[in-house]
């Protein structure tokens, strides 16, 4: 295996498909632990997405040769301190669209860093003694909060084509 920078973002990515082809055969699985199984590969597919957007930034970084070169979390990379000691220009659109938090690579950074909370029950409010003892929940609710498959993969294309649109730029150079 090639010892280059993008061999490892290219790994991720792929890793990331392998993850999302998973969850979609668990999905459709009747197995007891199907749920189970496709959080786990979602989970996975985060962890690679994420992987291989750290992996573009080191491409980014030894290419220009930063002194953050082998930073171990994309977080101390795409900052406006790595911008304004040298400027570089896919750096500063990766800062801007992890700072804009209605972005996918925004999104990305912020479900990855939920990875590592601790869950948190959903917290109640104060039912009224009044109000009936049965009421209608809609479980469609609690699906819609957890990443699609469909919106994984827009991640991991969009990750994609930075990566090949980067690459053709620093290869000019």
């Amino acid at each position: 295996m090639a010892h280059e920078l993008y061999t490892r973002t290219n790994q991720k990515i792929y890793f990331a498909g392998l993850a999302l082809e998973a969850m979609n055969m668990a999905a459709d699985g009747r197995a007891m632990n199907a749920q189970a199984l496709v959080q786990a590969e979602r989970e996975s597919a985060v962890f690679h997405l994420y992987g291989a957007l750290l992996g573009l930034c080191h491409e980014i970084a030894g290419f220009y040769r930063l002194s953050q070169a082998s930073a171990p979390r994309v977080e101390l990379l795409l900052t406006q301190q790595v911008l304004d000691e040298k400027a570089i220009p896919e750096l500063a659109e990766l800062v801007e669209l992890a700072q804009a938090p209605q972005t996918w690579l925004a999104q990305l950074v912020a479900t990855h860093a939920a990875l590592y909370q601790p869950l948190q029950a959903p917290k109640k409010i104060k039912a009224d003694v009044f109000q009936p003892l049965i009421v209608a929940v809609n479980l469609e609710d609690e699906a819609t909060q957890e990443l699609s498959r469909d919106t994984l993969e827009e991640w991991r294309q969009n990750l994609k084509r930075l990566a090949i649109r980067f690459r053709d730029g620093l290869n000019e150079c």
